[in-house]
């Protein structure tokens, strides 16, 4: 690698070196294949013990439009959104004059030095124009493949002037490619013609660099929706159905690619269902019948969907049918923006339907709780005979993130109040009702279809009914069904996940942050940010609703609460105030809804001004 000169950049050679604490981003067109080169340098930073994480601004079209991918080097963890990049990848000719005003003084711009008319409009950052159009000529690539081939110039740049290791470059195209070696090849050689390149006729100007440490061993890289269909399997999945929809279309690509790896065969044919429905209706419609069947069904959708699957929902509350929705939030209302990310769906997922209809909620807040929430969501739906809605998100969901290794299960699948025929035997004396509270905890039995008893057989009704499910207009009939589903629903508090607390920083703190979801990384960074300038605070992630009452037993330590979520009007303050009306004064909305995940430093200016 050449020698490091910052004398040769007299702006920035008094800047000491930047080793494995920046941000880099790749600036292409949609559609042009810079996934594989952006997924070669984030595995390989990984690859080098670094921790990283990698988020992808993309368009709601199909090609064409500018795309944006951001990876995070972070030696101390750190995994939130930063708010700007030093290092920039300036592929994209409509969008390069935006893309380098925003570098900071020293930053770094790297672009083709094919493009015509390009002007070096800055003076205090570097620009190291490379020669992609001979790189691509040169390789022999066929037509249809030089776009993508293209984006290997900039990744062999990079290896030369940041230090990542070329090694692991290669062994992450070997995985990409699954061990074929020619596209790896293909590949490599433009990255050689760049590397080579570089080290002849650049000179360093600039202190960026990595070093390859220990820091993610016995970790992996992953996105969310795979981690959750992974889950779901281990959970007991065996009928999915759903309709393609952004984000969530990943989710059911996760249980396709899994399904046959991870789920046994009997006599060669499939144990499980996979059905691309003609809608969102359809597709709930059909969890529906087959969890009614005896089946464990999810799908998978995003707020266009689940607006559409409301008056199912409805009937699965009511009816107490089981059913699992993974919900990836993304901007709405309306069509809204489907690329970015939002939490706009909280309470309109906790109330799905007409009425008074509640439902269990779960908020998965890493790529391991995906896969734990997979599992848990299943055996919720089933315990509570009831609709569980998993609320992921686009940044979760869709990109890449560090996560220890998944726990095999080692408990058996939690089916609630299911009667066998075996336990019917025993109520030969007793007239048994479908609906019926026997416990006190709101939850009735259940038999399955195809139960041979005379006393399985019961009627399954949405519309009103007695505890032995028979159709009623009765008003006591209702109240007394209505006020043992919410009695129901109350149970439910102590056997969803628990809130995180972590308040290491909450010595002597009169105030502390709330959240929720993928946030936590965020509020974190921004906690180690106030506590070096004195200011100590308390943390809790909420998980699940209904509210657990570690949640209120926790709040009543500090003066004030700031709510931080991703949304325009604080929902899940409003439900905290909602549900805890003695605690309503101290719980303050810290809210943000830009499409873009939250930054610890928007988190640290918002809470700064609502404290003065």
């Amino acid at each position: 690698m050449s020698v490091i000169d910052f004398q040769s950049n007299p702006l920035i050679h008094s800047r000491e070196e930047v080793i494995n604490d920046f941000s880099l981003v790749v600036a292409t067109i949609n559609g042009t294949g810079s996934q594989t080169a952006n997924n070669a340098i984030i595995r390989a930073l990984f690859k080098m013990g670094l921790p990283v994480t990698g988020k992808n601004l993309f368009p709601s079209n199909i090609s064409g439009l500018p795309t944006w991918y951001t990876i995070r080097i972070s030696e101390d963890g750190y995994t939130a959104r930063r708010e700007g990049v030093e290092i920039l990848v300036a592929y994209n000719e409509k969008t390069q004059k935006e893309d380098i005003a925003a570098l900071p003084s020293g930053g770094i711009c790297i672009y083709p030095l094919d493009w015509k008319g390009f002007e070096a409009s800055r003076e205090d950052i570097v620009y190291y124009g490379i020669p992609v159009k001979e790189f691509v000529k040169a390789s022999g690539a066929p037509f249809n493949l030089r776009d993508y081939v293209a984006n290997m110039a900039y990744v062999g740049a990079l290896i030369e002037l940041l230090g990542i290791e070329y090694d692991e470059v290669k062994n992450a195209l070997v995985r990409h490619f699954n061990g074929k070696m020619k596209p790896v090849e293909l590949n490599m050689g433009v990255a050689d013609m760049a590397i080579a390149w570089v080290r002849e006729n650049l000179q360093k100007q600039d202190p960026y660099r990595v070093e390859r440490r220990n820091l993610t061993e016995g970790l992996m890289l992953l996105d969310g929706n795979t981690a959750g269909a992974i889950g779901s399997i281990y959970g007991g999945v065996s009928v999915v159905a759903w309709y393609p929809i952004t984000p969530a279309t990943s989710f059911a690509d996760g249980l396709n690619d899994w399904l046959p790896k991870l789920r046994h065969t009997e006599d060669g044919k499939p144990t499980y269902a996979v059905i691309q429905a003609e809608d969102e209706l359809a597709a709930i419609g059909m969890v529906l019948g087959a969890s009614w069947a005896g089946a464990r069904a999810i799908t998978s959708t995003s707020g266009p969907g689940i607006s559409l699957m409301a008056e199912f929902a409805g009937f699965s509350f009511y009816a107490e049918v089981p059913a699992v929705i993974w919900d990836i939030q993304r901007m709405g209302p309306s069509t809204g923006l489907p690329t970015r990310v939002s939490q706009g769906d909280i309470t309109f997922a906790y109330t799905l339907s007409h009425g008074d209809t509640k439902h269990i909620v779960l908020f998965p807040g890493n790529i391991k709780e995906c896969f734990d929430f997979g599992i848990a969501a299943l055996d919720l739906s089933e315990q509570f005979q009831t609709l569980v809605l998993v609320l992921s998100d686009l940044d979760l969901g869709m990109n890449q993130w560090m996560s220890e290794p998944f726990d095999y299960p080692t408990e058996p699948l939690a089916r609630g109040k299911v009667l066998a025929k075996e336990d019917l035997d025993g109520l030969a004396e007793q007239r048994w009702g479908r609906y019926r509270d026997l416990d006190g905890d709101g939850v009735p039995y259940r038999t399955l279809p195809g139960t041979e008893h005379p006393l399985a057989a019961y009627f399954t009704r949405g519309s009103g009914h007695n505890e032995w499910g028979v159709y009623s207009e009765r008003p006591d009939d209702w109240e007394q069904n209505m006020e043992r589903l919410l009695r129901k629903h109350d149970t439910a508090r102590a056997f969803v996940p628990k809130p995180i607390i972590n308040d290491h920083h909450a010595e002597g703190a009169r105030v502390a942050f709330l959240t929720v979801g993928t946030n936590e990384a965020a509020v974190h960074e921004a906690q180690d940010r106030l506590a070096k300038e004195g200011v100590q605070t308390g943390y809790l992630r909420v998980r699940a609703l209904p509210l657990s009452p570690e949640v209120s037993q926790w709040a009543e330590q500090y003066e004030r609460v700031y709510v931080v979520e991703m949304n325009s009007t604080g929902q899940l303050c409003g439900l905290l105030r909602q549900e805890h009306p003695e605690l309503a004064t101290r719980f303050v909305p810290l809210n943000h809804n830009d499409g873009l995940p939250l930054t610890a430093a928007w988190v640290v200016r918002a809470f700064t001004e609502k404290e003065q």
